[in-house]
């Protein structure tokens, strides 16, 4: 390829493949949605129905344990039936889960509900920035796979938003609409993600070589980039890179013996791909965000904010700053590059959890309303929040669903959302326990270490992925070259899929 049509593919942006990506990530908003609004509708469900506090827990955190079975069935299903089918298959879940909730007449429909709901969020988390990632160029490859968490983000600014503006109804009526009203987009979002092409590379993968060619002639900026991205793609899986056959007769993949090669001999840079996907996915929820995004109006309580409405506004300003943050994190992240703005991002956030856990202490050691730590601790929080969503929050989804070969993509993303899922989990139903046991403060103090040991991790297990191929990744994980890209962060100037 010429060097001005390298120039011309850096400075142009496909906007079709920008509308994919977007319709892809809306059903994010609606898994943003349902974890943003249980935050506020739990203070009316707990007054209405009488839970305990371990019963919350439950039903805070029994979503993300369905997510985790939704995102390991997710990677076979999307191999079998297609990205586009799965995003589908997602919203119907979302709708079914949404009305069970918005009926729930008592706790057990209630957390049948959320469990249905659970099972949609893991296949959205998994499938939306794989999808992403597979139409996108690698000169924009960051901005359109973190689409979806931005897209997360503000469904969760929604859900805070919706808590404030149905406070004011009966008791009975306010909490159900809050949970039952997402039902109507997830129907709208899956009719709409039928209108989509399907991913050139599943369509590559299962031998639909001319499908694959019109739909990258669509998302890519120049005719030379798209001749190139269907050659590296046909090689990827397998295929003559002149083969130009319409269809191509072979053996259907669907993912059969991939969790083998994954988890059982998996090659070097197979293994050390694995060891990054798990390790980011990991630490994002270790750090204690989901302890911030679900337990806000507890955490405002504790620092001496006493008014339900004034604790929902407070939460509102997390959701404000969450998307503030993921949408200038969307412009970076093909400019500064994933691994630097990681390093900022747990720089920042090691600081303001520091900040959080001494000014929630000084409250718990007073006997009288400290003016100054309750301030000190709405900045920190919003802090942590604005440092999180600036790097850890949308590089996980990016980094992970980029890394993977072809072949191994989407279970081995899967794997990444079901760490990732586990440890929402984990955190959601274990953090009104461990603060009873070590004090608010003290829990803050400790998602603050847990922050430090994720910055060492970044720092020695992840490369930089910016501007390069798809079909790269293998070589850039490679035991002989991945630590000379570790010292020297050097791009691959090639600006293909």
């Amino acid at each position: 390829m010429e060097h001005g049509d390298k120039e011309d593919q850096t400075t142009k942006f496909n906007k079709y493949a920008f509308a994919c990506a977007m319709v892809a990530s809306v059903v994010s908003i609606i898994s943003g949605y349902d974890t943003g609004v249980m935050s506020g509708a739990m203070l009316f469900i707990k007054e209405d129905i009488g839970i305990s506090d371990t019963q919350q827990e439950v039903l805070a955190g029994i979503l993300n344990l369905c997510a985790l079975v939704g995102s390991l069935t997710a990677g076979r299903t999307s191999d079998y039936i297609g990205r586009r089918y799965t995003i589908f298959l997602a919203s119907i879940l979302f709708m079914l889960g949404a009305v069970l909730m918005g009926y729930g007449p008592n706790y057990a429909i209630l957390m049948i509900g959320r469990c249905v709901c659970g099972v949609g969020v893991g296949f959205a988390l998994m499938i939306g920035p794989v999808y992403s990632a597979e139409i996108s160029s690698a000169s924009s490859r960051g901005f359109l796979t973190s689409l979806p968490e931005l897209c997360i983000g503000f469904g969760i600014l929604l859900g805070y938003v919706s808590n404030y503006f149905l406070r004011k109804l009966t008791l009975k009526l306010g909490w159900r609409l809050m949970l039952g009203i997402a039902a109507f987009p997830s129907l709208v979002v899956a009719l709409v993600i039928l209108t989509l092409p399907e991913s050139p590379r599943w369509l590559v993968m299962h031998g639909h070589l001319g499908k694959a060619k019109k739909v990258l002639y669509q998302v890519s900026n120049t005719t030379q980039e798209a001749e190139l991205r269907f050659k590296e793609i046909k090689v990827a899986a397998g295929f003559d890179e002149n083969c130009n056959d319409e269809i191509v007769m072979k053996k259907s993949n669907h993912g059969e013996g991939v969790w083998k090669e994954l988890l059982v001999r998996p090659t070097p840079s197979v293994r050390w791909m694995l060891i990054a996907a798990i390790g980011i996915h990991f630490f994002e929820h270790a750090t204690g965000i989901e302890a911030v995004m679900l337990y806000g109006p507890r955490i405002f309580k504790k620092a001496g904010v006493t008014s339900k409405d004034k604790l929902l506004l407070a939460t509102i300003g997390i959701g404000l700053i969450k998307v503030t943050f993921l949408t200038i994190a969307t412009f970076l992240l093909d400019k500064v590059g994933r691994r630097r703005l990681l390093q900022i991002s747990t720089v920042g956030m090691v600081c303001a959890l520091t900040v959080l856990g001494f000014s929630l202490t000084m409250v718990d050691h007073s006997n009288e309303k400290l003016f100054w730590a309750l301030s000190l601790s709405i900045v920190a929080t919003y802090t942590y929040v604005a440092f999180f969503n600036i790097g850890l929050a949308p590089v996980t989804w990016v980094y992970s669903s980029e890394i993977f070969p072809l072949r191994l993509r989407a279970q081995g993303a899967s794997i990444g959302v079901a760490v990732n899922r586990t440890m929402n989990a984990v955190v959601s139903m274990t953090f009104i326990s461990i603060y009873n046991a070590i004090t608010i403060g003290g829990t803050f103090f400790m998602f603050a270490g847990l922050s430090v040991l994720a910055w060492v991790f970044f720092y020695i297990f992840l490369p930089e992925t910016k501007g390069r191929a798809l079909e790269d990744m293998e070589m850039l994980f490679s035991k002989n070259s991945i630590s000379k890209n570790v010292a020297t962060e050097k791009v691959d100037p090639r600006q293909d899929a």
